[in-house]
């Protein structure tokens, strides 16, 4: 009897440990039909397979294939369609809308006087920092997907990089239409 009920306790916990992974489908076996020869065993206390619970099977995902090979050469990198430029632009676009928001709330001018005001070194200075950053991971074969995890995906980036780069040229424009600061 004991035999009979560990293994069945076995198999009720085997199947729910696989319904606890959301990310495995779940098929039932259909029910196995009594045979039409009785069962003769020395031991009666093992249930007849039709009074058996049906036991769940996991399907587990297709396997996936292998991650794309990126390319090291320089000019893949900065290619239209390459790794490289829409980051890299985003990226300064994020850190200039918020020094351009955070220098006029701070001074009162528009984008194109801090940029006559001195602002330029600084725009070059943080393009060339900026662009290095960006570029030396990437010619060592790292890419920017798997490095990206939880909140701070590899999405979020580009998203939130174009939207600064939108944001800082409705900045600029509504500065120019205006002819000053926005505050």
């Amino acid at each position: 009897m004991s035999l009979a009920v560990s293994k069945a306790n076995h198999e009720e916990m085997l199947a729910l440990a696989f319904v606890a992974w959301p990310r495995y489908a779940i098929h039932e076996k259909q029910p196995q039909q009594p045979s039409s020869t009785p069962m003769t065993t020395s031991s009666s206390t093992t249930p007849p397979p039709a009074a058996q619970a049906p036991i769940a099977a996991p399907t587990f995902p297709p396997p996936q294939a292998a991650p794309k090979k990126m390319s090291t050469k320089f000019t893949d990198l900065l290619a239209f369609s390459g790794p490289a430029p829409e980051r890299i632009n985003g990226r300064l676009a994020m850190i200039g809308f918020v020094a351009a928001m955070g220098v006029e709330l701070a001074r009162g001018t528009d984008v194109a006087a801090q940029l006559a005001d001195g602002g330029l070194p600084w725009f070059i200075g943080t393009s060339v920092v900026l662009s290095l950053a960006s570029l030396i991971p990437l010619s060592k074969g790292i890419s920017v997907e798997s490095k990206s995890d939880g909140v701070m995906t590899s999405k979020a980036e580009l998203w939130n990089g174009r939207f600064a780069m939108l944001g800082l040229v409705a900045l600029v424009f509504t500065e120019f239409v205006k002819g000053g600061a926005l505050v």
